[in-house]
């Protein structure tokens, strides 16, 4: 495996204008002659479908989902950061890209930050000129609020249905080119195999989710824009279908995988209530700009009404540790930190298991000082969506809130031009490792979905269709060999899990394996725990292949054969995880090693050590996987202790 970034010459500033100008170009007229496969319809895959088939390319469009507006995208609450500077407090794209470097505890590569805050000016523009209903100032002009990681506002939000509004947006763009031809979707398709032709991406292979059939779908470029892998914990903010089988077929298929164990545990969440949950609700971070966090100073008053207790008997314990930044500390911070007042036994809400995992959001400040209907017209639907589930009235009784896994930033190796180590092959959005390093500041994963769908793949793919000679293109046969044995290799899969005719369900599966990987690689990790991860994973699944159910039939519709076949993948992929957790024997961001920490409980990095990106290359189910490494090279910001006190 060779990894070659292809950054750019040129200072930052200039790069992606200097990229630009150098690509390759396609002539309007001959685009129709090629085809694209994108496999994703959130903001990154519905903005790239959207983008790629208005400029004239033929593009099929992939989903799992019965319709693209059903994809996670739709999930994000709060909002979608951009360098405009319409406060007038200090912010520009330096600003945005130093805050997305620091926040992600210097793991990130420097040109596709730049990259990322540089686009960001763009993509509101776009977004207000496809309709977006962003909130606005008195006077018109949008609104901005603050997020985790940074000391100026720089967010833009549709009240607490960011992520609704601009997926409602690109899917109008979508709408559009499918009316007019330039794409063809096709709902209710699992990708559950990439086909190489001679080394290179050259199509997939699907599951038809209604009817059971096994397709084969040939193209010049396959984008994937699949999302995020925090379901291998069961329990997170991602819907439960949400998965790594995408990714994960691709990486054994060639594809690097980096960074894995880099996963995002979100502070603000609607704390598990039971043990048979499918999944946790994302309270929106933007909460954190009108919510104190705070626990009762004593445990013997954990159990009482929180508007029983004083002032003097509360521990706003953000406030006190990070003064400078509060309740708006970054997410990894913030969470670790309830995790620790939650472990000295001063937690809220029921007991889970002997031990109370809840602090509190308290708006009481706030709504005494702006009154209840401004906090009502900012955050009225998250509010609502609380007291639906929980049953309390946010406005008169404090939230409730706890960590849960979230986003994840490791994802399929890309170079600056997006495209993995399989020559053919992109990645997107989520489903690609870039920009976010060790921690993502809230508010950026709308931003990175959209600049790589909107502004980046379409510039980034043409230049890599303009090396395919003209008489090639749209010429794959789908019937050739390699498709043949890709199709045999889903089938062969299939069939053996559905023979085994045992007696445990895949659901059951998945729910130990999170059990495993929250207890052993979850907000705290150790050489101990992670060393026990591995083994116990190997044993659950030889298990599952041994004993797994599934009921009903291959060629027909079957959730259960849905679910264990992403189940199986977890059972891989959760191993991978890890291993690079294990292997990257430092504290950085959301990885924090037991073994690396402060004496009052902060990340210590090795920047001489592990100041890389780590590139996993498939060895084998059960093998120990091979590392490759692509150095971090920072320019143009001086490394330095992550300190927001």
């Amino acid at each position: 495996m060779k990894l070659d970034s292809k950054i750019p010459e040129g200072p930052l500033a200039q790069k992606w204008t200097n990229a630009k100008f150098n690509y390759k170009l396609v002539n309007p007229a001959n685009k129709r002659r090629y085809s694209v496969i994108v496999v994703g319809s959130g903001l990154a895959g519905g903005a790239a479908a959207a983008t790629l088939g208005e400029l004239g390319y033929n593009v099929k469009c992939f989903c799992y989902q019965d319709s693209p507006r059903r994809a996670h995208s739709i999930a994000a609450q709060g909002g979608i950061n951009a360098a405009k500077n319409y406060q007038n407090d200090g912010d520009s794209i330096f600003r945005l890209f130093y805050d997305t470097i620091k926040g992600g505890d210097f793991r990130s590569r420097e040109a596709n930050v730049y990259r990322l805050a540089e686009v960001s000016v763009d993509i509101i523009d776009q977004c207000v000129a496809s309709g977006v209903p962003f909130a606005r100032e008195y006077g018109g002009m949008l609104a901005n609020r603050s997020f985790g990681g940074a000391q100026v506002s720089r967010t833009f939000y549709a009240r607490g249905q960011t992520g609704q509004q601009l997926l409602l947006g690109a899917y109008q763009s979508l709408s559009r080119q499918i009316a007019l031809g330039q794409v063809k979707m096709y709902n209710r398709h699992e990708m559950l195999d990439v086909v190489k032709v001679d080394g290179v991406a050259k199509g997939i292979i699907t599951r038809n989710m209604v009817t059971g059939k096994i397709d084969r779908w040939a193209a010049d470029v396959v984008v994937l824009a699949t999302g995020g892998y925090s379901t291998v914990y069961f329990l997170s903010t991602n819907a439960a279908g949400c998965n790594v089988t995408a990714a994960w077929r691709a990486h054994k298929r060639g594809a690097g995988f980096a960074n894995p164990c880099f996963t995002q545990i979100h502070p603000t969440c609607i704390p598990q209530e039971g043990e048979h949950q499918s999944k946790l609700t994302l309270m929106s971070e933007s909460l954190r700009n009108d919510g104190r966090v705070w626990v009762p100073k004593k445990a013997e008053d954990c159990a009482k009404n929180p508007n029983d207790i004083p002032e003097d008997a509360r521990d706003y314990f953000l406030e006190r540790k990070y003064p400078s930044f509060g309740n708006l500390a970054p997410r990894d911070i913030s969470s670790r930190a309830a995790k620790e007042v939650c472990d000295e036994g001063r937690g809220v809400g029921a007991a889970i298991a002997g031990v109370r995992r809840g602090v509190y959001l308290d708006f009481a400040d706030s709504i005494k000082r702006l009154g209840k209907n401004v906090i009502a017209e900012r955050y009225g639907n998250l509010f609502d969506m609380y007291e639906n589930i929980t049953g309390e009235n946010a406005y008169e009784r404090p939230m409730r809130i706890y960590p849960a896994p979230h986003y994840t930033m490791g994802g399929l190796w890309v170079d600056y031009n997006l495209m993995t180590t399989v020559p053919g092959l992109f990645a997107a959005g989520e489903a690609n490792y870039s920009d976010h390093g060790a921690n993502r500041l809230g508010a950026s994963a709308l931003m990175q979905g959209l600049a790589d769908g909107y502004f980046v793949l379409p510039y980034t793919i043409s230049n890599y269709l303009a090396t395919i000679p003209l008489g090639q293109a749209g010429k794959i046969d789908p019937n050739g060999p390699d498709f043949e044995e890709a199709e045999n290799n889903v089938r062969s899969m299939t069939d053996k899990m559905m023979s085994i005719k045992g007696k445990t369900s895949p659901r059951s599966v998945h729910i130990e394996l999170g059990k495993i990987m929250w207890d052993n690689c979850g907000m705290a990790r150790s050489k101990e725990s992670l060393t026990d991860a591995i083994a116990r994973i190997g044993q659950l699944r030889e298990r599952f292949w041994n004993d797994v159910c599934i009921p009903g039939e291959a060629d027909n519709i079957n959730i259960e054969l849905e679910r264990a076949g992403r189940v199986a993948d977890h059972l891989e992929f959760a191993e991978l995880m890890c291993y690079d957790a294990l292997d990257r024997d430092e504290s950085c961001g959301g990885h924090f090693r037991l073994e690396h920490q402060t004496e009052d409980g902060e990340a210590v990095r090795h920047d001489d050590q592990y100041g890389h990106v780590s590139v996993w290359e498939f060895n084998g189910v059960g093998k120990a996987p091979v590392k490759h490494i692509e150095p971090l090279e920072y320019e143009n910001v001086q490394l330095g202790v992550r300190s927001y006190k």
